[in-house]
């Protein structure tokens, strides 16, 4: 695998302008093996029959914070100059990161500051405050994250960490893939399909570096949402397409405008292909995963096995796994999906 350097240099964290590699992930495994959740892969021979495929569910829903974005924050983190630990982090996110970044300093003793949707969920912004940071609140439809988050790391001296473009986030994510070909490699499985939700695209893309190393015939797509699958359309077209505006989804967690610029050098490399999933289907998935598996899943954490559940790709007689990205889900929400009924 040869995948080239990004050409412009990310101030998030110093000096890395290469993009994330096997052997990146494989370090951050090793630094993040003391702290995080071995997350439990799930079968349901009920569910496999019913689909004529073996299916397996990576709960990343049970990781600290609720999400796999705990193993990229903490990983980047972790990695900062004293000095730069001392002055304190920024990062946006819709939720999840949020919470990451935010347990991460925490654990870590460094002062964050995390810039978070209007709109986002109760929970989500009530965990983050929880874990003592500084919450500013701002409107997705309106304003513009990134520009917002610069302006006050510039001003404030902070280090931002970006929620997918960056080295170490990335490398963090990818553990995922490590943990997900090991715990199948324990029982001597070989995953045909591997499918992962993608907002910015950090987790697939990690995931993608791992599997591509130890799993090599295991085929790896990524999972969005109807109106905002462009990492899907980025993917048939060579290049990166922002999304349309005037939509929205239940998927808060993975409602990006385009995808992010290190993660589709490696998505664009190394996945087989993008599948796209509805609200409905989404909401099905959640229930699936409630009744199957007894997991709670946030909307966009359920993308990817909705698009397995749906036949986006053919899965019959294959070996397949769906990640669980997360589970901060709305009460009132996942109390009102699970009392729908399936069209």
């Amino acid at each position: 695998m040869n995948l080239p350097p990004l050409k412009r240099w990310i101030p998030s964290l110093p000096e890395f302008d290469n993009l994330p590699t096997y052997e990146s992930v494989r370090e951050a495994a090793d630094l993040l093996h003391p702290v995080v959740v071995r997350t439990p892969l799930l079968e349901s021979y009920a569910l496999n029959e019913k689909l004529g495929a073996r299916l397996f569910l990576k709960c990343e829903t049970l990781q600290h914070t609720g999400s796999f974005k705990f193993r990229g924050a903490y990983n980047a983190l972790a990695r900062l100059t004293s000095a730069q630990q001392a002055a304190g982090v920024i990062a946006y996110s819709s939720g999840n990161h949020a919470q990451g970044v935010a347990l991460a300093a925490k654990m870590l003793g460094i002062p964050a500051t995390i810039l978070m949707p209007e709109d986002s969920p109760k929970i989500k912004l009530a965990n983050t405050r929880g874990y003592g940071a500084t919450v500013i609140t701002f409107n997705r439809y309106t304003e513009v994250r990134e520009e917002i988050g610069e302006k006050i790391a510039r001003a404030e001296n902070l280090t931002l960490i970006k929620p997918y473009d960056n080295f170490f986030v990335i490398s963090g994510q990818g553990t995922v893939g490590i943990e997900v070909a090991e715990q199948l490699s324990t029982h001597n499985i070989k995953a045909d399909i591997c499918v992962a939700p993608a907002g910015g695209g950090g987790l697939v893309a990690g995931t993608a570096l791992a599997l591509n190393e130890l799993s090599k015939q295991t085929d790896i797509y990524t999972a969005e949402p109807e109106f905002f699958e462009d990492t899907s359309r980025s993917l048939k077209a060579g290049k990166r397409i922002a999304n349309e505006g005037g939509h929205k989804s239940i998927c808060d967690a993975i409602v990006t405008p385009i995808p992010g610029e290190m993660t589709f050098e490696i998505n664009r490399s190394l996945l087989k292909g993008g599948l796209v999933v509805s609200d409905d289907e989404t909401k099905a998935a959640v229930r699936a995963a409630f009744h199957y598996f007894k997991c709670v899943i946030e909307p966009g954490g359920a993308v990817a096995l909705a698009a397995l559940l749906t036949g986006k790709v053919d899965i019959t007689g294959k070996t397949v796994v769906a990640i669980a990205s997360g589970g901060n889900v709305d009460p009132d929400l996942y109390s009102d999906t699970l009392k729908e009924r399936d069209q």
